[in-house]
């Protein structure tokens, strides 16, 4: 597939992705992000937080992926050039069903040979991260 068919301002996917302790234990083995106020509720609550939060580079990792699975299913043969993100608010998860973090995708602007996502990033009804783009570079 190319990018034809495609306007700015479409919204091409959305995805939601369940977070939970597990999956920050994992994430902070593999990282090596030890720091408690993500494992820990004592030590997030004492930190100032409501409870645990997920890792921020977890939380950019799911948008990225978000983009990617977009980008296959679409049938792009494209390469992620750039993607950048600021952190809003965390995305909390307490030990009792965790969360969900939302990603929409709308394209934010394309020509022939990329494509800019513009990402909403939600978790608990607010937005997480924000602005959060990425560009795609057509091959």
């Amino acid at each position: 597939m190319s990018l034809t068919g495609l306007e700015a301002g479409q919204t091409v996917f959305t995805s939601a992705f369940a977070v939970t302790r597990a999956d920050l234990v994992a994430y902070a083995d593999a990282s090596g992000d030890q720091n408690p106020i993500h494992q820990d509720e004592a030590a997030a609550k004492a930190a100032g937080l409501p409870d645990v939060i997920a890792h921020g580079m977890y939380t950019m990792g799911l948008v990225s992926r978000a983009v990617r699975e977009w980008s296959r299913g679409a049938g792009l043969d494209a390469t992620l050039t750039d993607f950048s993100a600021r952190f809003a608010k965390p995305v909390v998860v307490p030990a009792d069903g965790g969360a969900e973090v939302v990603v929409e995708g709308k394209i934010r602007k394309l020509d022939a040979t990329s494509v800019e996502l513009a990402m909403t990033v939600t978790s608990g009804g607010e937005k997480v991260l924000a602005p959060a783009r990425a560009t795609l570079v057509v091959k």
